[in-house]
């Protein structure tokens, strides 16, 4: 016996057929949409402080003399896309003009995906914005190296950005004219302190998926990582 056809749930079925479509082309937009931008920068400068980019914070990041790679430097970025997809990208040049590049690429797992998605919804990580960056001390004698963290993410087509930054300065004062300057201790400065705690989840998974991506870097030309200005 032939089947028979009910015309009346013919609407029904075009109703889930296009249902199902669409879900299947938001995946194909989700997949596409950058989640995470994330990298580390560390550099050793040994810059003088008295020079004309020293004069705080902000000069020492966004004036003279020009990008990290003008020093001895390390890069470690990573973006990661809706579906999973992740590309890490590491950077070692401890000598100058001599950078090394090492990529690895693959696909979270859904539990390792699903754990990034909580951790970049948490609101009290929604709400960091780049701090202001503070001043250096009076007493400043050089800075001997800077640290910092850049983040992008997507939060349903709205994008966060920030970046911490932390030095190590040398300091020093001149007691007199014959005895020249003091021995200083390092000062520590680290606009990103406030948010620390915030952070710990994130740079945790960060630091879990570089060491299980470890054995997958291969050389590879630069892509992804780019300069951290310092000047």
């Amino acid at each position: 016996m032939g089947r028979i056809f009910n015309s009346f749930a013919l609407p029904k079925i075009l109703l889930v057929l296009g249902i199902l479509v669409l879900s299947e082309i938001g995946a194909g937009q989700d997949a596409s949409v950058l989640l995470l931008r994330l990298q580390r920068s560390r550099a050793t400068l040994n810059i003088d402080a008295n020079a004309e980019h020293g004069q705080g914070m902000w000069g020492l990041t966004y004036g003279n003399p020009g990008d990290v790679w003008h020093y001895p430097n390390s890069l470690s970025c990573l973006v990661v896309y809706g579906d999973g997809k992740y590309i890490l990208e590491k950077r070692e040049e401890s000598t100058v003009g001599k950078p090394k590049v090492k990529l690895a690429q693959g696909n979270l797992g859904a539990d390792d995906l699903q754990r990034l998605k909580i951790i970049l919804d948490e609101e009290a990580l929604k709400k960091i914005r780049t701090p202001k960056m503070p001043d250096l001390p009076r007493d400043a004698q050089a800075v001997r190296d800077i640290e910092s963290l850049d983040a992008q993410i997507d939060h349903a087509g709205i994008t966060q950005r920030f970046t911490t930054v932390k030095e190590r300065v040398k300091t020093g004062a001149l007691i007199s004219a014959t005895s020249g300057p003091s021995n200083g201790i390092d000062a520590y400065l680290d606009n990103g302190e406030p948010y620390k705690k915030t952070l710990i989840p994130l740079m945790k998974w960060f630091e879990g998926l570089e060491k299980k991506s470890k054995s997958d870097l291969k050389e590879s030309k630069p892509q992804y990582c780019a300069p951290m200005n310092i000047g």
